[in-house]
């Protein structure tokens, strides 16, 4: 089973579909919600094709990839939801306050009731671990976990302060968020972005992630070769 591609939210987030063992996978950064009018449609992807997600990961806190949590939460209660530290206060009781100056850099305030009072973390992603680190996932079957050994946790800020990649060298496959992009980075406007952060944490891929490796970004195109971006 190949990585699935779900276009969900108002900004036609990438959300993904990883698979680890039999059943299992992974969603990263959920978005449909009410206000796109595609609703719980990450939920029913799953439901038709019997997955069983072991994990909600986000590749940050922007509001466009996180609007989608309130609702999975919802449905999998008991799924962790994992983010970096750093990028915390986007989401849980206090995530209107951070929501909110984002939204109005753009601006785009009607949107912010859907990233209010977001559920909290229950776990975060660390530098340099892999997922079969984390203590959320100790009641996985061993081929899953096995599975999540192979995926990497990268440090990436720039774009938001605890944005993060995921990268698994035995398959060449870069999760890579609002990082990266075909031939493009993200963007560092927003409230917490930082150009010089970015720049850096590119120059780390480069000296980490395989050219060979197919790249899922946040938005538009998707599984190109890390070598072809140019950057």
């Amino acid at each position: 089973m190949k990585i699935d591609s779900v276009a969900t939210g108002p900004y036609y987030v990438n959300t993904y579909i990883v698979p680890l063992c039999g059943n299992d996978v992974f969603v990263v950064d959920p978005a449909d919600c009410l206000y796109s009018e595609d609703r719980f449609s990450v939920v029913k992807r799953l439901q038709e094709k019997n997955l069983n997600p072991v994990a909600v990961i986000l590749t940050h806190g922007h509001f466009d990839h996180v609007s989608g949590i309130k609702d999975f939460k919802s449905e999998y209660p008991e799924v962790p939801l994992l983010i970096h530290r750093a990028d915390a206060a986007f989401i849980g009781p206090m995530s209107k306050d951070l929501q909110e100056k984002s939204l109005a850099a753009i601006p785009f305030l009607n949107f912010l009731s859907t990233v209010t009072d977001l559920p909290s973390p229950d776990g975060f992603l660390e530098e340099g671990k892999t997922l079969a680190a984390l203590d959320v996932f100790s009641s996985c079957t061993q081929g899953t976990r096995d599975a999540l050994s192979e995926w990497e946790i990268i440090s990436t800020p720039g774009h938001t302060p605890g944005s993060i990649c995921l990268y698994n060298q035995v398959q060449k496959l870069l999760i890579s968020g609002d990082t990266l992009f075909y031939m493009a980075y993200g963007r560092t406007d927003l409230p917490l972005g930082d150009e010089a952060q970015l720049t850096k944490s590119i120059a780390s891929l480069h000296r980490i992630v395989h050219p060979d490796a197919l790249v899922y970004p946040g938005h538009e195109y998707y599984g190109f070769p890390f070598g072809e971006n140019g950057f």
